[in-house]
């Protein structure tokens, strides 16, 4: 785990990160167990309700899940779950900005698209 957090987003929200990376990196493999609330606490010198915060998040977007008296788990597919909520937060919060500015700017979807084709962005 890496011990660095930092200030630019709650803390639970920064754990929650840190493990959906792990899995879209490959360090943190489906049906593995992740660290506890309490292990959490401990490595980042956090309240456990903190990180327990975190942990809840994963759960919600179908994550991880509990084994109960085991610990918590990445659930098959997680990877995909990521991917997507992903690909959903990029279309929200890069695409429609930019379509809406580039509509009060008068650019056209076909010069938008001309645009974007233009920068190799690879």
């Amino acid at each position: 785990m890496d011990q660095n957090l930092t200030v630019d987003q709650p803390i639970f929200q920064q754990i929650a990160e840190k493990v959906k990376s792990g899995i879209m990196e490959g360090s943190i493999q489906e049906n593995e167990r992740i660290p506890s609330t309490n292990e959490f606490a401990r490595f980042y010198q956090i309240n456990p309700a903190t990180a327990a915060k975190g942990i809840n998040l994963l759960v919600d977007e179908g994550v991880i899940y509990k084994k109960r008296g085991i610990g918590m788990f990445v659930t098959e597919g997680a990877k995909d779950v990521i991917i997507q909520k992903r690909r959903t937060d990029f279309f929200h919060d890069y695409i429609v900005p930019l379509k809406e500015e580039a509509s009060k700017l008068g650019i056209s979807i076909h010069e938008l698209k001309q645009l974007l084709e233009k920068e190799d962005i690879r």
